[in-house]
């Protein structure tokens, strides 16, 4: 998924789609380690799904804390 296509979502759908993709991913490598994995490199793609996930999320919590910032120190003057 593209990360354009994540920034679209709420924050309570990026933290479902985080869980959805760390248990496929566990998943993944349960079935890496039995030796029944077709597709190696789904777990290279899961595990960047997880972290463009992560930094959406990041960006949303700085661009909160910037906002919160910028919103007292106005008001101190």
């Amino acid at each position: 998924m593209q990360a354009s296509e994540l920034r679209d979502l709420t924050s309570d759908k990026l933290k479902n789609r985080l869980q959805e993709t760390r248990r496929e991913l566990f998943n993944l490598r349960q079935q890496w380690y039995a030796g029944s994995l077709e597709d190696v490199n789904r777990i290279r793609h899961v595990r960047r799904d997880i972290a463009r996930i992560l930094t959406v999320l990041r960006e949303r919590e700085l661009l909160t804390e910037n906002e919160d910032a910028s919103s007292t120190e106005g008001g101190a003057a």
